[in-house]
């Protein structure tokens, strides 16, 4: 028999253990507007009771579209505590798009932030069904709870929240297709954030930069969740400025910040990083992709240790992190597990387990794993098929357990018969000092099949041109992974968390191709 009582996992007890522990300690930092942990559980609580009061039923989805905000974290707490569940929509998306989404999403209500009022309009309009809307925070949804859509005749569901219902939905990039709907448990969220600290220490003293939309896994569970389950302070800004930041990182005395390189790039190019003080920064962590020697270097020399690592918005989304020790040793690697997290890398042909060094798609299990996509059983069961995450990235493993991810396995093309993985050869670019950006597709070539077309974006104020990256490559890579043409470009393409979206490349080539035709 079973006597362990469930919901002992559940993030709504968070704000309200704070409460008592630290009720003074600045829990949020919004643009100098500040929440203290006891104002934090007040509202938290009061916003929770008024969605019950209003007829809302455990599981019912509340979307939002703002920027990051103070107002939206304590939405975020108000959902834990009334087994509801956050829909935070991108801000970046058209009106159609946005639409999409919301229908996908079918939420009860629908938050907006003034500033965005126009574009959710625009996305309503858009619909068969347009959601109930209410603005958010203090003057808006907290003052009055509007009634949700309907429940289809039925009585909203009324039970104590436990550690396997959803909390979070958060939307996939898109990467290879339409964007999906990731739903998050309690449980899933608390894990992460278990295994965040066994890595990256954040206590009650500690000042968390967040940069990250809250859009994103990452703008909750790289850091801010795990600050304020640990009653650190979070800063909270709503756009990524260079010379903002290294204001804030001054001022603020932040401790620890996360970002994605581009981040760490624009903030090393900016004239006033050499006399930032930046003595409070301990710890900085990079996601996204793996950081350049010289960019790793630049931070180095400034004692500011950087810890890298890999993950994705299913799998909550931490799975390996290269600590700072390892940075300079390991450049190029994501690293080994976290703490509660298992993986493998499986034969993308049979998908047999592949034991000791190897090269194959990684796979991931434990508490981390995500419950599924919303409404989307087949997607669901082909992604966690065989009790495995199916990540559909490439990754090598060497003999000590390390990770180097290659690309995705959706990205590689064949160039006379041999595989190439356009994220190893862009590396290899980004090495280039000239280079700040870069970006490889396959595209169709008579002799070989396919080869690789690099697109690349100088950086400011470096001359190169083909000939110079094409010499550079040629002693870092085979012949076949070489890319045959170069063209600079002004910027790339970007979706999710500022990655190079290869999608969307690919489709201006197609639409150039298609256009040359058509001109024949």
């Amino acid at each position: 028999m079973n006597t362990t009582p469930d919901g002992l996992h559940t993030l709504g007890r968070w704000t309200a253990d704070r409460a008592v522990a630290t009720p003074d300690r600045v829990a949020i930092d919004d643009r100098g507007v500040t929440l203290r942990y006891r104002e934090l559980e007040e509202r938290a609580a009061d916003l929770s009771a008024g969605f019950l009061r209003a007829g809302y039923g455990h599981g019912d989805r509340i979307a939002t579209l703002t920027g990051n905000s103070a107002d939206q974290v304590v939405l975020f707490f108000a959902c834990a505590k009334a087994g509801l569940v956050l829909v935070p929509l991108s801000w970046r998306l058209t009106p159609t798009e946005l639409a999409a989404q919301l229908a996908t999403a079918d939420p009860a209500l629908l938050l907006v932030e003034q500033e965005f009022d126009a574009l959710a309009g625009a996305a309503r309009a858009a619909m068969v069904a347009e959601p109930t809307t209410a603005a958010l925070g203090p003057g808006g949804v907290e003052a009055r709870v509007p009634a949700p859509a309907s429940h289809g005749g039925e009585l909203p569901v009324r039970r104590p929240v436990s550690d396997d219902d959803a909390l979070l939905m958060l939307f996939t990039s898109g990467t290879e297709g339409p964007a999906k709907a990731a739903v998050l448990t309690h449980a899933n969220c608390f894990w992460n954030n278990l295994a965040l600290s066994r890595t990256l220490e954040v206590g009650s003293r500690d000042v968390v930069l967040a940069v990250l939309p809250q859009y994103h896994v990452g703008g909750w569970n790289i850091q801010p969740l795990l600050a304020w389950w640990a009653g650190a302070t979070v800063v909270l800004e709503r756009t990524f400025d260079a010379g903002r930041v290294l204001q804030l990182l001054a001022e603020r005395g932040v401790t620890t910040m996360m970002g994605v390189p581009t981040h760490y790039q624009m903030l090393a190019e900016h004239p006033r990083f050499a006399d930032t003080d930046l003595s409070t920064l301990r710890l900085a962590v990079v996601g996204g992709a793996p950081m350049p020697p010289a960019l790793l270097r630049s931070w180095h020399r400034r004692g500011v240790q950087l810890v890298q690592g890999y993950g994705l918005t299913e799998a909550s989304p931490n799975v390996l992190c290269l600590p700072a020790e390892d940075a300079m040793r390991m450049v190029g690697y994501a690293g080994r597990p976290y703490p509660h997290v298992e993986v493998a890398v499986a034969d993308p042909a049979t998908g047999r387990i592949l034991e000791g060094p190897c090269r194959g798609e990684l796979r991931v299990a434990g508490p981390g794993v995500f419950a599924g996509y919303f409404r989307d059983p087949e997607a669901t069961a082909r992604a966690l098929a065989g009790g495995w995450l199916h990540t559909g990235d490439l990754v090598e493993r060497d003999a000590d357990g390390y990770h180097r991810v290659v690309g995705r396995l959706g990205d590689i093309f064949i160039s006379g018969g041999e595989n190439v993985a356009p994220a190893e050869v862009e590396q290899v670019l980004a090495g280039h000092p000239g280079v700040a950006e870069a970006a490889v597709v396959g595209v169709p070539d008579e002799r070989w099949g396919e080869v690789g077309e690099a697109y690349v974006v100088r950086r400011r104020g470096v001359a190169v041109d083909g000939q110079e990256l094409a010499e550079h490559c040629a002693v870092r890579l085979a012949p076949f992974k070489r890319p045959a043409r170069f063209r600079f470009v002004d910027e790339l393409p970007h979706s999710g968390l500022d990655k190079v979206s290869r999608m969307r490349l690919r489709a201006g080539l197609a639409a150039d191709r298609a256009a040359a035709e058509a001109g024949r």
